[in-house]
């Protein structure tokens, strides 16, 4: 039998074929970087602290994993926040939008329990249990929720892409970026960032219907009438 050899990739052989090909690469570069540039710059006027956040009758909290059935410290700095924006009353209601496509894994109800254990009644807290993406959770927030106007709570890294995904689905946003030590976990989260921006800008120059949309709730509407019990 013959042996199939790989070719190396030719390398150029003069100094205008180098210059070509730092020339493609340049290109590639800014190209790959244009969806993160975007998202800087369409988010700018639109980050705010936890100290500054607007009011707001809606809170949205995207799911971060579970550890165990736990929230993940990630996902519970996140729900940490939210519950002190509730408490301090400049949000009503908490929605939680997460993964609960298999039925041992359950992150909208795990986020709905912690919150509960941190001062957030029960009644203010909705689950939307197919957030399986951003873009996911932000066309369901409008489209099944009802919710035009929200403060959304996620990692820096990962809360530009929040709002500017939100604001294209309909959703008047403001994105509060909670701090991390920058550890392993935050800067691979940061790189991914990188690709997802271009998942994003693909989503809202196409506008996809999420995986799953179905009927609308009032889960958002009753809990604002619920008075809090």
């Amino acid at each position: 039998m013959r042996r199939l050899r790989l070719r190396r990739p030719r390398l150029p052989r003069t100094r205008a074929g180098w210059r070509q090909l730092v020339q493609g690469v340049a290109l590639g570069c800014v190209l790959a970087l244009l969806p993160a540039t975007w998202l800087w710059v369409a988010t700018a006027d639109r980050l705010r602290t936890l100290q500054d956040a607007p009011r707001s009758d809606v809170a949205v909290v995207f799911g971060a994993g579970l550890w165990d059935g736990e929230p993940s410290p990630y996902l519970a700095h996140r729900l940490d926040a939210a519950a002190t924006l509730y408490r301090e009353g400049r949000v009503k209601v908490v929605l939680v939008t997460g993964d609960n496509s298999r039925k041992d894994y359950d992150e909208p109800d795990a986020m709905r329990v912690y919150l509960a254990k941190h001062g957030v009644p029960r009644a203010r807290v909705v689950t939307d249990y197919a957030g399986f993406d951003t873009w996911d959770s932000c066309v369901r927030a409008k489209k099944i929720f009802g919710v035009g106007r929200a403060v959304l709570i996620s990692q820096k890294f990962h809360i530009r892409r929040a709002v500017a995904l939100c604001e294209a689905a309909g959703v008047d946003s403001y994105g509060v970026g909670v701090d991390e030590a920058h550890n392993a976990t935050w800067y691979y989260g940061g790189t991914r960032e990188v690709f997802a921006a271009g998942k994003a800008a693909l989503d809202v120059a196409i506008h996809p219907d999420p995986q799953f949309l179905g009927p609308k709730e009032t889960g958002v509407a009753r809990a604002l009438a619920s008075g809090g019990n």
